[in-house]
């Protein structure tokens, strides 16, 4: 079973994301809304955050929303952005 991590958005909700759980999903299944929803695949920028502590890995994502050097600053989409440790974020 994938294991359970804290999300924590500063100013905002905290919850519970599996690592193998997108965490815009987990956030929606928690009934919070502090990050925004578009098209849940990847290529919209809406759910843009920045992940200012913990470690994750990322699906693909459209590098017109998050560049290489962006990525390496820890922004990321919310819908291809799975925990693998608590973390912290940072919504847009």
């Amino acid at each position: 079973m994938a294991k359970p991590h804290r999300i924590q958005i500063v100013g905002g909700t905290k919850f519970i994301c599996r690592e193998d759980e997108r965490v815009l999903i987990a956030m929606e299944r928690c009934g919070a809304s502090d990050i925004g929803v578009g098209c849940r695949g990847g290529g919209c920028g809406m759910c843009r955050v920045r992940v200012v502590a913990g470690d994750y890995r990322t699906g693909k994502m459209s590098t017109a929303k998050v560049s290489e050097t962006e990525r390496e600053a820890g922004y990321a989409l919310a819908c291809r952005l799975f925990p693998a440790s608590d973390l912290l974020i940072e919504v847009e």
